[in-house]
C-alpha cells in the first residue's frame, strides 16, 4: 500500500462511497439474476465517481444474516466477479469488504480484481455482535498477503459498529494492538450502527493513542457534519448518506453525493 492515504487516493481526507450489492447468489434475498447486481453496482460506481468521490468500496451488505466469519464458495465467487466489474467500472482506488469479518476471503478477492484495499471488521481482539464472538486473525490476514506478494491496504475497525466490546476493554489499547501490533496500515471508527454518527472524540482518543495511524470515520457522515468530522479525522466511508432517501443499501443518488461533496470543498477547498 502506499505509504499515505494522500497517495493512495490523491487526495488530503478522502472521501470513500459504499457500493452496496444486492444480495448475492446463496443469499436469502438473492434476486436470481447476478447480472441486475453488477448492473446496480457499476451503476453506483459510475455516480460515485461522477460526483467527486476519492475512493469506492464494494461491500456484500444484502447478505443479512451474515456468516460470522468464512463466507461459502459462491460468495467469494460472486464478490470477485462484482469487484473485478467495479475495477474496469472506474479510475478511483476500490476496495472490498466481506460481512461479516472475512478478512482472508476479502484479501484474496481484492488481490484478484485489482482493487487497492480492503475492510476488516474485527482485525486485532475480540468483540460481541449478533453474529456471536469475532475474533480478530491479523496473524492470518497478514501471511496471506506476505505469501500473495500483495500490496493490497488493510484498513480495520476499532470498535467496529454493530457490535459490543468485552467488558474492560479500552478504545486506545485496542487502537495501539491492531495499529502496531496487527499491522494495519489504517484505523476506522464508527458509530453504533449503519448510517449512525461516529463518537468524534473517540476519533480524537484514537488520533491521540497512534497519531502514526491514519485514521478514517466510518459510518454517519453527512453534508452537515462532513466538516466537523475531517477536522479530526484523515478520511471518511460513506454509504447511507449518499443513498436514495439516505436508507442504506439503496441505489446511490447523485445529488446527495454532490451535496456532500460541495460541502467538503465549502470548508477545506481543493485540497
Amino acid at each position: 500500500m502506499p505509504s499515505s492515504l494522500s497517495e493512495l487516493f490523491h487526495r488530503e481526507r478522502p472521501l470513500i462511497g459504499m457500493v452496496h450489492l444486492l444480495p448475492l447468489p446463496g443469499a436469502p434475498r438473492y434476486g436470481g439474476s447476478l447480472e441486475a447486481i453488477l448492473q446496480r453496482a457499476t451503476s453506483d460506481t459510475a455516480r460515485l465517481e461522477e460526483a467527486g468521490l476519492d475512493g469506492v468500496m464494494v461491500e456484500n451488505y444484502g447478505d443479512v444474516p451474515f456468516y460470522p466469519e468464512r463466507v461459502p464458495p459462491e460468495t467469494l465467487a460472486a464478490l470477485t466477479v462484482c469487484a473485478r466489474e467495479v475495477v474496469r467500472a472506474t479510475r478511483l482506488p476500490v476496495g472490498v469488504n466481506v460481512l461479516r469479518n472475512d478478512a482472508l476471503a476479502a484479501l484474496s478477492i481484492a488481490h484478484a480484481a485489482g482493487a487497492q484495499f480492503i475492510r476488516v471488521n474485527v482485525h486485532s481482539g475480540v468483540m460481541l455482535a449478533d453474529q456471536g464472538v469475532l475474533a480478530g486473525r491479523a496473524h492470518e490476514t497478514l501471511r496471506l498477503r506476505a505469501v500473495l506478494r500483495s500490496d493490497v491496504g488493510i484498513f480495520a475497525d476499532v470498535w467496529v459498529k454493530h457490535a459490543t466490546p468485552l467488558p474492560g476493554t479500552e478504545l486506545e489499547q485496542v487502537a495501539e494492538d491492531t495499529f502496531r501490533r496487527g499491522l494495519a496500515d489504517a484505523l476506522i471508527v464508527s458509530g453504533s450502527g449503519t448510517g449512525r454518527a461516529a463518537d468524534l472524540t473517540r476519533v480524537a482518543l484514537v488520533k491521540r493513542a497512534v497519531p502514526e495511524a491514519p485514521v478514517l470515520v466510518g459510518s454517519g457522515v453527512t453534508p452537515e457534519t462532513v466538516s466537523e468530522a475531517l477536522a479530526v479525522a484523515d478520511g471518511a466511508i460513506v454509504g447511507s448518506a449518499l443513498q436514495q432517501g439516505g436508507v442504506g443499501g439503496a441505489e446511490v443518488d447523485p445529488e446527495r453525493a454532490r451535496t456532500l461533496i460541495a460541502a467538503l470543498s465549502s470548508s477545506f477547498g481543493g485540497e
